[in-house]
């Protein structure tokens, strides 16, 4: 066995193993046992690692392999987790336990195990002196959980400098396998939703409960809020997702269509939860604040909400959004990231499509669009063409899907030495 392939399983059990749970709010252990962990094993094999900190304990690792030229990859992954309870889990989410072919823990699949795939190839490399054709810039970084502000964000802004010969990028949320009508596809993520985490805030006027309250600022909010998250925002296909229906649709000899996209989806199985919430968009109320006694009318009340917008189509989300509100209702920004996507008939992925098809030979490879967001997001504000590939092969009744940021997170143990395989193919072709 390959020395990347023997490798890989310590790396992410150590991983694992090392608590970076972000809670978004500052309060979690951060990155730096991780990071300086990152940093040993790259100098270990003379790839000088860099280590940046954000805040306390918020810590970035930056290293560059090969030649120093432009046109460099990058290759980004993320250390922090979200945090997982205990006693929901079968295993302890912080053991790193293998069980039944599986390694179990947070960060299992989102996303120490890329991260031990990338450091598990380029070791081996280094020590076998097989350097890759073009530069590689490694990033391994904080808070994207939480928005990347603490890793990614800052990283671009304050040391562009250190991504300046990169062009290209590959990091999470691609390169896994589904099966659809009993053909594997492996899906690369082209395109990702925008993020609108938004306040919405109503005013009126404060008095006795026992009185009549036209102004009302629970009706008010209440009511927009309603609104909101019972609209409608119907199909949108964009070019990633049309791409992958068309394949779907040669499968099922179904034309790809707006009408026929959610019966396309549904061939994907559990995959479908992510993939149906990638052909519209998505407008989420998840908490709402007021008052602090029930015989007292308040005077402001409060409601979050979690937008996200297909590339394309931000404008007219927002204007769509602020009519669905309607007048006394305030629209407030807490994070706003744009959407985004990347061609897909491009040499980086046609490297990644030899690649796979290199392990896997029989397989689909096609684009899709990811619902939620990554790191991808502030590195193509360099002007980073990005894409999502970490590749895994997967079983078929593996719900894949619900192991991000779900109970009893796992990776098969096999899925992780053919990423390995595939990523050291894709270095050489890339």
């Amino acid at each position: 066995m390959p020395l990347a392939e023997s490798e890989v399983v310590e790396l992410a059990h150590d991983l694992i193993r090392m608590d970076t749970s972000n809670y978004g709010d500052g309060s979690g252990p951060g990155e730096r046992t991780a990071a300086e962990y990152v940093a040993a094993k790259l100098d270990d094999v003379g790839i000088e690692a860099r280590i940046i900190e954000t805040g306390p304990g918020r810590a970035n690792v930056i290293a560059h392999w090969g030649p120093r030229t432009d046109g460099s990859l990058l290759v980004h992954g993320h250390l922090d987790v979200v945090p997982a309870v205990a006693g929901d889990w079968q295993t302890d989410p912080f053991a790193g336990e293998i069980a039944d072919g599986y390694l179990w823990g947070r960060g299992a699949v989102d996303m120490k195990d890329f991260d031990a795939i990338a450091l598990a190839v380029v070791r081996q490399r280094a020590r076998e002196g097989r350097m890759p054709a073009r530069g590689v810039t490694l990033a391994f970084t904080a808070d994207e959980e939480a928005g990347g502000h603490h890793g990614a964000e800052l990283l671009v802004r304050d040391h562009a400098d250190l991504f300046a010969h990169c062009s290209e990028a590959v990091g999470e949320v691609g390169g896994f396998s589904t099966t659809v009508r009993g053909r594997r596809m492996y899906l690369i993520e082209a395109a990702e939703k925008g993020m609108a985490w938004l306040r919405l805030t109503a005013r009126g006027t404060a008095g006795h409960g026992s009185m009549v309250h036209p102004d009302n600022a629970v009706s008010r909010l209440a009511t927009a809020v309603a609104r909101v998250g019972a609209h409608d925002w119907g199909v949108q296909l964009t070019p990633a997702m049309r791409t992958l229906l068309a394949s779907v649709g040669e499968l099922a000899g179904v034309e790809a269509t707006p009408q026929s996209a959610p019966a396309l989806i549904e061939e994907f199985g559990p995959a479908s939860r992510m993939l149906g919430a990638a052909i519209r968009q998505i407008s989420n109320p998840t908490a709402l604040q007021a008052g602090y006694k029930v015989n007292v009318v308040p005077s402001e009340a409060s409601a979050l909400l979690d937008g996200r917008f297909l590339p394309g189509t931000e404008s007219d989300f927002f204007a769509t959004l602020a009519e669905l509100v309607g007048p006394g209702v305030e629209i407030e920004e807490i994070s706003r990231q744009a959407a985004w996507e990347e061609p897909f008939e491009t040499p980086l992925v046609d490297a990644i499509t030899k690649a796979i098809l290199s392990e896997d030979a029989d397989a689909l490879v096609a684009p899709y669009l990811m619902s939620a967001g990554t790191d991808a997001k502030h590195f193509r504000k360099l002007g980073i063409a990005t894409y999502g590939f970490a590749p895994l092969r997967l079983p078929d009744d593996l719900d894949f899907t619900a192991l991000f940021h779900g109970v009893d997170e796992r990776v098969p143990i096999d899925a992780l030495e053919f990423g390995t395989r595939v990523f050291d193919r894709f270095l050489d072709l890339a």
